[in-house]
């Protein structure tokens, strides 16, 4: 699980050079758009700006879901990231796709004559482009290095990441590459051909690539914040972990939730050694959590309930939630 103070800063280096290349060559991608009256490059524009946006909501994760726990919320803000991330993800559809598909139809059906200065169009692509690969090369960077943290591929940390901006910007960058060559294809075909369709094409096929990313990243963002689990091969751990305890006889239910990047929250049910006295119950829940703590640092809160594993309530609650996975032996980790 990643450390939420070591992946911070390297988040915000992420997302900074983001804005910079984005609002960079959306100023660009718009003069050049409007000059040649390319619907490709306005769409790409369109694209830098909602990716611009972007960036300044992860900015504002970032630094809200730092704040501390107090009273009215005593978890923390950590899954602000996750919200913010999640307006991210609309915005990527608002600003980019949405203008992208109007601007691709509008070309289309009304039609335009022969591109002007379509060199302009190429030039600021390719410098573009240039840029973008600067800000992926970035993100990918980061991406290899929280994915190692998790000990799982780059793929699979995409898949189900911990923290939503790494994964927010290397899917606009990849987007963003995309986008700048099927713009790129759209002004060549444009100009050989003399068929404006083809310029508006490349606008529309912009548009559903962001839809395409935005709801990924939605997808995402939504799941932790109704509430995932912790990285699998961590439950694993710690599961292993409790169920070694030799005052631990039955590890009767598992909870983890994420409350932030970087942030777990435990609820373990133990049935505990019947011959431990009171106090000594609570001797050993302390220390438990202590070696929980010092193991896993990723957990900020750690819940250890002794409950009897025939109590058939609980039971039929957690056989409804997982099956009988918790009787089986732990899996390898």
């Amino acid at each position: 699980m990643a450390d939420q103070s070591t992946s911070q800063p390297e988040s915000v280096v992420t997302v900074l050079v983001a804005l910079a290349v984005n609002v960079g060559i959306a100023v660009m991608k718009a003069l050049a758009g409007l000059f040649t009256g390319s619907a490709a490059l306005l769409s790409e524009a369109a694209h830098s700006v909602g990716d611009s946006v972007t960036e300044l909501l992860l900015l504002t994760a970032l630094r809200r879901s730092r704040r501390p726990a107090d009273r009215q919320h005593p978890f923390g803000h950590g899954k602000e990231r996750y919200f913010w991330s999640l307006l991210a993800a609309v915005g990527i559809l608002v600003f980019g796709a949405a203008y992208s598909v109007y601007e691709g139809l509008h070309t289309i059906v009304g039609g335009h004559g022969e591109p002007t200065a379509p060199w302009v169009n190429y030039l600021v692509l390719a410098f573009s482009f240039v840029l973008e690969a600067v800000s992926f090369t970035q993100s990918v960077r980061q991406l290899r290095r929280e994915a190692a943290r998790e000990g799982v591929t780059p793929r699979a940390y995409l898949r189900d990441p911990d923290d939503p901006t790494v994964k927010s910007v290397v899917l606009e960058d990849t987007a963003a590459l995309i986008g700048l060559t099927l713009a790129f294809a759209g002004v060549g075909l444009h100009q050989l051909t003399g068929m404006v369709f083809w310029d508006g094409a490349a606008a529309l096929a912009i548009g559903a690539l962001l839809v395409v990313v935005a709801f990924q990243l939605a997808k995402t963002n939504m799941g932790l914040l109704v509430g995932r689990q912790a990285n699998i091969q961590t439950v694993r751990r710690i599961r292993v972990f409790l169920e070694e305890q030799p005052e631990v006889e039955k590890l009767v239910d598992l909870l983890t939730m994420m409350v932030g990047t970087g942030q777990v929250l435990l609820c373990a049910r133990l049935d505990f050694d019947d011959n431990l006295s009171a106090g000594e119950l609570e001797v050993v829940c302390v220390r438990i959590d202590g070696e929980l703590r010092t193991r896993f640092t990723a957990l900020d809160e750690v819940f250890l309930e002794p409950v009897p594993r025939t109590d058939k309530t609980m039971r039929a609650r957690v056989l409804a939630r997982y099956g009988d996975v918790l009787d089986r032996p732990a899996p390898p980790i």
